[in-house]
């Protein structure tokens, strides 16, 4: 899912990235990285480095969409990325990613639960490609001195009453989400008139919208600047603890459940580093400070066992209780025509 823009520390490996990389020759000392922004501690990397001996070289995306196509051009060659559920399986289907080694993963295998293998197989069938890494939902953040009535609907994004303080996800598949969560469709609809009726939603609700945004959610809610935005639990958790103010729900009608996940390119360079950096990640005292820094949840059940703030540890934000919702699902990849189709119906909604 889309994360906040790297930090300083990790921008200045980001830049060694960029000079380092793009050769296929690679380094046996190295390990080439391709993340979100903002999606680790920079301790950990450094960490990693210092035990092993590996250098980590480190890039960062800010979409799945801008990932994609760099990958697939293989004019940078990277050895572990972290992409999300639908474009693992659109990754998988058109042969760009490597069998994991299970052998070679043993963190892997003890600590993340066995319930996120199986959400997994969603996207990767018979888990042999992806290895979670965070996951969360999407739902409404609000503020409790702007929003004078129970929330607990997408509904509440219509309201007139809450014109210009609305903030909505610049993303074609979240946006779409949402309005046909409302509508009571699946969110992976191929149907046309669903599709259109979820479209004619977005245009009607656009008056009320103070911004599309991707990353200025998290601050704008923070500085009482909406009373409403769509955002993913990982930054809700941070929100509420800059903002007491604020509050967090998914809507009864049902909303995306997501999985970022460890995967290793078929052109790697570096396969033997690529999974001892993955296997790292996996243990517990690593895989909680990363789950600390980012606060987005973690699907490591030994990271979450050390998890000292009993308040974070039992968060309903951050560890729900899925089964008390309806209507969550997965992203899925709908294949090149329904890309297409869902982007044009933005296209309409962005240029109404």
């Amino acid at each position: 899912m889309k994360k906040l823009l790297m930090m300083t520390v990790l921008a200045t490996i980001t830049v060694v990235a960029l000079a380092g990389c793009g050769s296929k020759a690679g380094s046996a000392g190295e390990v080439v990285v391709y993340n979100w922004g903002e999606y680790i501690d920079p301790e950990t990397i450094t960490m990693f480095e210092e035990e092993t001996g590996i250098k980590v070289v480190y890039d960062e995306f800010e979409t799945n969409e801008i990932m994609y196509p760099k990958v697939e051009a293989g004019a940078t060659v990277y050895d572990v990325i972290c992409p999300s559920d639908y474009m693992i399986e659109k990754m998988r289907q058109n042969d760009l990613l490597a069998e994991i080694d299970w052998d070679k993963v043993p963190n892997a295998k003890q600590y993340i639960g066995a319930q996120y293998y199986v959400s997994a197989t969603e996207f990767d069938p018979e888990n042999k490609y992806a290895i979670p890494y965070c996951w969360g939902t999407v739902g409404i953040l609000y503020n409790k001195t702007m929003v004078d009535e129970p929330v607990d609907s997408w509904d509440i994004l219509w309201d007139e009453k809450y014109a210009d303080n609305i903030l909505m996800q610049d993303s074609v598949r979240d946006a779409f989400m949402v309005a046909l969560k409302r509508n009571g469709a699946s969110m992976n609809t191929l149907d046309e008139s669903e599709l259109a009726a979820a479209r004619d939603e977005l245009i009607k609700q656009k008056p009320l919208v103070q911004a599309y945004v991707v990353d200025q959610v998290r601050d704008k809610m923070i500085g009482n600047e909406a009373a409403l935005g769509v955002i993913y639990s990982g930054e809700a958790i941070y929100t509420k603890r800059e903002n007491p103010d604020l509050e967090y729900v998914i809507p009864k009608e049902g909303t995306n459940v997501w999985l970022d996940c460890w995967v290793i390119p078929k052109n790697c360079n570096n396969m033997d580093n690529a999974l001892k950096f993955i296997d790292y990640m996996c243990r517990p005292e690593v895989a909680v400070k990363n789950f600390e820094y980012i606060t987005y949840s973690t699907p490591n059940d030994g990271a979450r066992d050390l998890i000292e703030d009993e308040d974070i540890k039992n968060s309903e934000v951050a560890f729900p209780d899925l089964s008390k919702y309806q209507g969550l699902e997965t992203y899925l990849y709908l294949g090149e025509e329904g890309d297409e189709l869902y982007n044009n119906l933005w296209e309409e909604v962005k240029s109404h």
